[in-house]
């Protein structure tokens, strides 16, 4: 039996305090500090939990250390893999029918928030490729929309008349279903962060710092009165929406 329990607190207090930590510990940190302390027994179980924590925490300066193109490679695969699709965006419009000039600005405004590299017109391509799973049968994209996301100016107007503008278009395809909360529903909870619910197999949650990857059992998504995960702006608006 692993024996995780054993590190009490005597051995906490020989922990680097919260002030000097500057990133998620190594596999090397974890090793010296289990030797620092004398129980190096522990440390294939904190290497375990550090390998669970980076699976579920994806650090949005680790993921961009070379640009935005891998992040959406990655997405890509998840994409590919999946037949039903649940988008929650507060906002921004999501990258699924993004035009490419709006996907640029957020591309270039999330690179200089980051510092990252720029790798803008790769990201763009990519982003705008995966659309092509609008166009095939069989699948379903359910995106809902905060208001608010419609209005958001992170590009110049006409660039945000013109994705609007496609947005509306996107309306017609049988693998779409688009809802907007409105800004003066009456809410049943705060629209919350973005996320994601790729076949209710694994929900992706972005937050400013990182993304969550959740694929456990005890992190489903909130569920409708009929027990299936909540698809509809009536989940979040105690009014109808239109």
């Amino acid at each position: 039996m692993v024996r995780a329990a054993t590190v009490n607190a005597s051995d906490s207090a020989r922990m680097i305090t919260a002030p000097q930590i500057k990133q998620t510990a190594t596999a090397e940190d974890l090793r010296a500090w289990a030797e620092g302390i004398g129980r190096p027994e522990t440390y294939e179980e904190l290497l375990a939990r550090l390998r669970g924590f980076e699976s579920h925490i994806r650090s949005w300066r680790r993921q961009l250390a070379a640009g935005h193109r891998p992040v959406q490679d990655a997405v890509t695969v998840e994409h590919e893999r999946t037949r039903v699709l649940t988008i929650w965006e507060n906002c921004l419009i999501p990258g699924m029918v993004q035009i490419p000039e709006y996907a640029r600005h957020v591309f270039t405004r999330h690179a200089d928030l980051m510092r990252s590299p720029r790798d803008t017109e790769e990201a763009v391509r990519a982003r705008t490729q995966r659309q092509e799973g609008l166009y095939r049968p069989g699948r379903k994209y359910r995106i809902m929309m905060w208001e608010g996301a419609l209005r958001s100016l992170v590009c110049p107007p006409s660039a945000l008349a013109a994705q609007l503008h496609h947005l509306a278009g996107a309306i017609g395809l049988d693998t779409v279903e688009l809802g907007i909360v409105p800004l003066s529903a009456a809410l049943k909870i705060f629209p919350g962060n973005s996320f994601w619910i790729y076949d209710e197999r694994l929900v992706v949650v972005e937050d400013w710092h990182a993304e969550l990857w959740i694929d456990d059992a005890d992190s489903r998504p909130p569920t409708c009165a009929s027990g299936r995960p909540c698809r509809s702006p009536r989940c979040m608006a105690t009014t109808p929406t239109t």
